[in-house]
C-alpha cells in the first residue's frame, strides 16, 4: 500500500462508500496520510458523489495555527486494505487533496511502517484490527 512523498508523509490507495450501498462499487482515490492530522477530510465534489450528509460544523486548526470553521459530513465507509469502518469527515473545497488522520489509523489499526512510509495492519494485528477496552 502505498508510497513516500518528498515531504515524508505517505500517500495511499483509499475506498469511500455511501453505507448501506455495499454492493455499489466504491470510490477509490490517493489520499495523503498524515499523522499530524485528527479526522478524515474528503473535497466537496467526493462528499457530494457518496451521497453523504453535512451533519454539523466544527472548528478546525491547520499547520500554521490559524483556524476556521469546517462542515463535517458523514457517515462515510473508510477503506484501506482489507479494514473497513465508519467515520465523518471535514468538508474542504471541491478537488481539495484527501487526508486521513489518526483517527482512521487507530480505527483501523493501522500503522505507517517504518522506512517505506507505507500503510500496514500493527504487527501485533496482522488478521484484523484489536481494539483495547482498559
Amino acid at each position: 500500500m502505498g508510497n513516500e512523498r518528498e515531504d515524508g508523509r505517505s500517500k495511499d490507495r483509499v475506498s469511500y462508500r455511501k453505507p448501506l450501498d455495499l454492493n455499489v462499487k466504491p470510490l477509490e482515490v490517493d489520499a495523503l496520510v498524515d499523522t499530524g492530522a485528527v479526522v478524515p477530510l474528503l473535497g466537496k465534489d467526493i462528499v457530494d458523489r457518496l451521497g453523504a450528509q453535512i451533519t454539523r460544523r466544527a472548528v478546525v486548526t491547520l499547520a500554521d495555527d490559524t483556524s476556521l470553521v469546517m462542515d463535517v459530513a458523514g457517515p462515510i465507509i473508510v477503506e484501506i486494505g482489507d479494514r473497513r469502518s465508519y467515520f465523518e469527515c471535514l468538508v474542504a473545497p471541491v478537488l481539495a487533496e484527501p487526508l486521513m488522520g489518526q483517527v482512521v489509523l487507530e480505527v483501523l489499526d493501522l500503522v505507517v511502517a517504518p522506512g517505506k512510509r507505507t500503510l500496514a495492519p500493527r504487527p501485533e494485528s496482522p488478521a484484523y484490527p484489536s481494539y483495547k477496552l482498559k
